[in-house]
């Protein structure tokens, strides 16, 4: 008789779903992944790393590394786009409206993917931990999204 585990709810099914992608990463600071979701379907995945066809960071030095750039700062200096703004990408590459949907992610979004995803029309998100920036946190209040904060694993 097989043993069954635990049925994950939707929310932990989606994050579960964000933690694997996340393992597609090259970042080499961070791994981050991002599932947006509408009615319990999946509209588009995005991980963090390199534009397609250009070289990824464990191939050619992480610039932020070398500058030593804290976290949450200076994002231009990176070759790599968000797990979020690579997701909205995907979803706008294949013609898929992302109004209304949650955005699934393991990192809470940086102000600049956030005011993205404010005007891509997600008011809902779940994610796993926090990101050190503090517009964030504003923006969030202001454009009234809400937030959840959710364990990543499955108990």
């Amino acid at each position: 008789m097989p043993q069954h585990t635990q049925r994950p709810d939707w929310n932990q099914y989606f994050i579960d779903i964000a933690r694997l992608v996340s393992r597609r990463s090259t970042c080499m600071r961070r791994s981050v992944g991002a599932v947006l979701v509408k009615d319990k379907r999946i509209l588009a995945t995005g991980y963090n790393g390199a534009p397609s066809g250009l070289a990824h960071c464990s191939e050619v030095g992480c610039l932020r590394e070398q500058q030593q750039v804290p976290s949450g700062q200076r994002h231009e200096l990176c070759r790599g786009l968000h797990a979020e703004q690579n997701a909205i990408i995907q979803a706008a590459f294949h013609g898929i409206s992302i109004s209304g949907a949650t955005l699934y992610c393991t990192t809470v979004p940086c102000s600049i993917c956030l005011k993205m995803l404010i005007n891509a029309g997600i008011r809902q998100m779940i994610c796993v931990e926090g990101y050190p920036d503090r517009l964030t946190e504003q923006f969030l209040k202001e454009a009234g999204i809400q937030i959840e904060t959710l364990r990543g694993d499955t108990p």
